[in-house]
Parts: structure tokens; sequence; C-alpha cells
């Protein structure tokens, strides 16, 4: 199962994903430990698509359940993951370029507005 954590910058995914993935035999990813590895902080169409493709391989390497957290301002990228939850906690990040280009989802399993989310983690861990 390949789950995928998205929202604007400082919406609060990494620490949602921290919380979803504690105690669990998961494989996790996050957006900004895998560019600096790559050493890839082109945000540009191209480099946000490339980090897209690199972060949905990772889950397919993993070969267990996965757990990514990043951006991914692009709608028709997300449906490639099994169960998607949108951090919905902001209207705007520090980052114009990435509110500019951020589209909100026309789909998701999970629509975060507030910190007070422990029941979904816990209906998320059941469900793994």
């Amino acid at each position: 199962m390949k789950i995928l954590i998205f929202g604007l910058p400082g919406s609060g995914k990494t620490t949602f994903a921290k919380k979803l993935i504690k105690d669990k035999d998961l494989a996790y990813f996050n957006a900004d430990e895998i560019r600096t590895i790559f050493n890839d902080w082109d945000f540009s169409e191209q480099g946000r698509i490339r980090q897209f493709d690199r972060m949905l391989s990772l889950c397919d390497i993993a070969k267990k359940n996965s757990i990514v957290d990043f951006v991914c301002p692009y709608d028709r990228y997300r449906d490639k993951f099994d169960i998607t939850i949108w951090l919905n906690t902001i209207k705007k990040s520090r980052f114009d370029n990435t509110n500019k280009i951020f589209e909100n989802p026309k789909k998701f399993n999970y629509e975060i507005t507030n910190y007070d989310y422990e029941d979904i983690i816990n209906e998320i861990q059941n469900r793994l």
C-alpha cells in the first residue's frame, strides 16, 4: 500500500507522517530528506515531476507499506497512491511559487483541517 501525505509547505505533513509511522513497520520517505540525498533542489515543473517520480519509485522499491510526505502540487499525480491524505491546514505557504501552482485535490481519502487527527491516524493504522 502506498500512502501520500500532501499539502502546502508548513501544513504539518511531516508531523502527521511521523505520528502515523510510530511503532509501525513501514517505509517512510520525506521529501526534504530525499531532495538532500539526491542534491536536487530544483522546484521548476520538471524538478517537481522528477521528485514525484522519485518518491513513487521509492515506494515500489520498498516492497512494503510505504508513506511519503511531500507537497505533490499537481493533482494529476496523486491518484498513483492507494491512500491520499490532504493536509489542508493552511491557505498559503511562505513560498509564493508553490502557492501559485498548488492544485487543490479533486479527490482524496482524508482531509486534515486541524491538528486534532488522532482518530484518523488510528483509522489509517488499522487499515495497514
